[in-house]
């Protein structure tokens, strides 16, 4: 009987020695490179936003977080594969509206359901869209443009960067409000669709302001509105889409939002590692002023914070896919 005890105490010692190294929190994290994954292509405010904290990190723990962009499906396959990552830290997700709040709604047949796939960890930034056209479009106010559209139904063609991003969910829910139909040009990412939006192969994007800022003040795309309820710092002559005044869009706010979170069953001690070190970078002077500087507003957070934020997103879009009748079987 002492002999078969002894067996079993060994066999149970052997057992925790083998458990992966994420079973418990790792007061050694960060210990080697983190992966942190865009799931669309350079260029987009994901990447800006992401390759910003990224290097912060770099800086603060020694470790490289190298961005790995995955493009493809409206940022699912990023996203897929950040989920099935390992749980232990070292590989996240910079999410966003699209990726983790219109998603679920609109890609009926994937069952994507992020609160169960992730785990919440920062909730990085606001960014107010923009509405920006092609100077080749003849419209140079938001009345101008919606008065263009309800004469030239279907003409005027919108970027984006995939079905279900945050460019396509937020063109949708100011045609909805207007009541005007203009055509969806899907891209793999933000930066493609900029890149045609100034070669006048689509003439309209409402995207965030770090994408298209430097194109804004080059005067090679025009700004007709934004999307926050109040004005954007770093464009501060363009009115809200609420303050045109215009039938139907008293109040309309369709603001992006980005987000950190890991695979779900990362150990709370990690994500609240990376948490309290992910809001001291956002809330220092330096990245604020670089966040700002390009329409972003940082939002430090809790995760619980973030996760309430996060379910509140996925009923209100949900709301406007199923109006819109933009799912996608």
């Amino acid at each position: 009987m002492k002999q078969l005890a002894k067996l079993l105490s060994i066999a149970g010692l052997a057992s925790c020695l083998a458990m992966p190294s994420y079973a418990q929190p790792q007061s050694s994290y960060p210990d080697r490179p983190i992966h942190l994954i865009v799931p669309f292509t350079p260029g987009g405010s994901t990447d800006i936003l992401a390759r910003a904290v990224g290097d912060k990190l770099t800086q603060a723990w020694g470790k490289p977080v190298i961005i790995e962009n995955v493009p493809g499906a409206g940022g699912i396959i990023g996203t897929e594969k950040a989920a099935k990552a390992d749980h232990d830290g070292y590989t996240l997700l910079m999410g966003h509206i699209g990726t983790l709040g219109v998603n679920p709604s609109l890609y009926r047949s994937k069952h994507l359901e992020p609160l169960k796939m992730f785990e919440p960890v920062a909730w990085v930034a606001n960014v107010p869209n923009v509405l920006v056209v092609n100077p080749s479009l003849p419209v140079h106010s938001l009345a101008e443009l919606i008065a263009y559209a309800k004469k030239n139904p279907g003409k005027i063609d919108f970027g984006s960067g995939g079905n279900g991003s945050a460019a396509h969910i937020a063109t949708e829910y100011l045609m909805l409000k207007a009541g005007i139909n203009m055509t969806h040009v899907p891209y793999r990412g933000t930066g493609p669709a900029v890149t045609d939006l100034l070669a006048g192969q689509n003439q309209l994007m409402f995207t965030g302001t770090p994408a298209v800022i430097g194109f804004l003040k080059s005067g090679r795309l025009r700004a007709l509105a934004v999307s926050s309820l109040k004005r954007v710092g770093v464009l501060p002559e363009v009115q809200t889409v609420s303050e045109s005044g215009l039938p139907g869009l008293k109040g309309f706010e369709a603001d992006q939002w980005y987000g950190i979170v890991a695979p779900a069953g990362t150990p709370a001690g990690i994500v609240a590692k990376l948490n309290k070190e992910i809001n001291r970078i956002v809330s220092a002077p330096e990245l604020a002023k670089r966040f700002e500087a390009e329409g972003a507003i940082p939002h430090p957070a809790t995760p619980e914070e973030f996760k309430t934020m996060i379910a509140g997103e996925i009923a209100r879009w949900k709301d406007v896919v199923e109006k819109t009748h933009i799912a996608i079987n």
